[in-house]
């Protein structure tokens, strides 16, 4: 019998877990759930426990990591999406690229599920030290997204979503991380923990909404061989300005080549203008209605109803 989220509440609870520095809270009517029942992969290689921060709408120092969520508003399509914010694997933009995200979501009929993954250096990432990318120790971000997708579909049946229905949506450095779940989901990173490790944690689709760390040279049009994308990558859309000055706009051209090569399913819109980071919130150019895109996208791929 698959125990409840209550349940599962009462046990980190009891674990101590809860009773660490709160950080960044949800609204009222919404539960942080951990992750992981217990200490997360790596944790060596991340931030020291119990010194998360919560200040204008970020998050640092996040050590553990949680998911939030958000049921749909209204009739419910039985498709979930797991958001990944931003922050350059270095913070979490929670409510530019978070919660608002999931408003927007749950009014359509989509369950939200908000991942609060460990950051910093938990997933490729500038460092100013030496004026270069560089890759983290563990590759925390894509350890706490696969064991999400997983609990999510171990969970369907309880959250009310069709198991066949849940895909993840990121941007900027979360835009990364949906491209790298989309192509590493045949082994997890990290020993199996419970049941919910035997679930399958590929995404049915992804958004990748002015992704970066996927073009990373500049001398080559390449796409990072990290992200080694398959046929059996998920459908996915992909969204960015030409004048976005933190992700050049070859981030989403090599992958969308890649995608297109290997056979699957890619839609890409690309905009003159539009810069970065600016999530659901209305500008006077035409990028920031990509909301409409996507839920047209989304029922183009059959994911949620005419």
């Amino acid at each position: 019998m698959k125990p409840s989220i209550f349940a599962l509440c009462l046990v980190f609870a009891s674990s101590g877990l809860l009773a660490q520095n709160p950080g960044w809270q949800p609204s009222p009517g919404h539960t942080q759930v951990p992750l992981w029942p217990g200490t997360p992969p790596d944790a060596q290689f991340g931030p020291p426990a119990n010194t998360e921060t919560a200040q204008s709408g970020d998050i640092g120092n996040v050590s553990r990591p949680t998911m939030t969520l958000y049921p749909p508003k209204g009739n419910n399509t039985g498709a979930a999406v797991v958001v990944f914010p931003g922050g350059g694997y270095q913070i979490l933009a929670i409510d530019l690229e978070g919660v608002e995200v999931c408003d927007w979501l749950t009014s359509k009929g989509i369950a939200c599920v908000l991942l609060k993954y460990r950051v910093p250096y938990s997933g490729p990432h500038w460092d100013e030290r030496c004026k270069c990318h560089m890759n983290p120790k563990a590759p925390m971000a894509l350890q706490d997204a696969q064991r999400t997708v997983g609990l999510v579909r171990f969970h369907a049946a309880e959250y009310h979503i069709d198991p066949h229905k849940i895909g993840v949506l990121g941007f900027s450095a979360g835009g990364h991380l949906s491209a790298a779940i989309s192509t590493h989901f045949d082994k997890r990173l990290y020993p199996p923990v419970d049941a919910a490790d035997k679930e399958s944690c590929r995404p049915d689709f992804a958004v990748a909404l002015y992704p970066g760390h996927l073009w990373i040279d500049d001398k080559k049009f390449e796409l990072n061989p990290d992200v080694p994308v398959t046929r059996r990558t998920p459908p996915t859309f992909l969204l960015q300005a030409e004048n976005d000055p933190v992700d050049n706009i070859n981030h989403s051209l090599v992958y969308y080549i890649a995608l297109k090569n290997a056979g699957v399913p890619v839609e890409m819109h690309l905009y003159a203008q539009g810069g970065h980071a600016f999530g659901l919130r209305p500008t006077r150019f035409p990028i920031t209605r990509w909301p409409r895109l996507v839920e047209t996208w989304l029922r183009t791929i059959g994911t949620i109803p005419e």
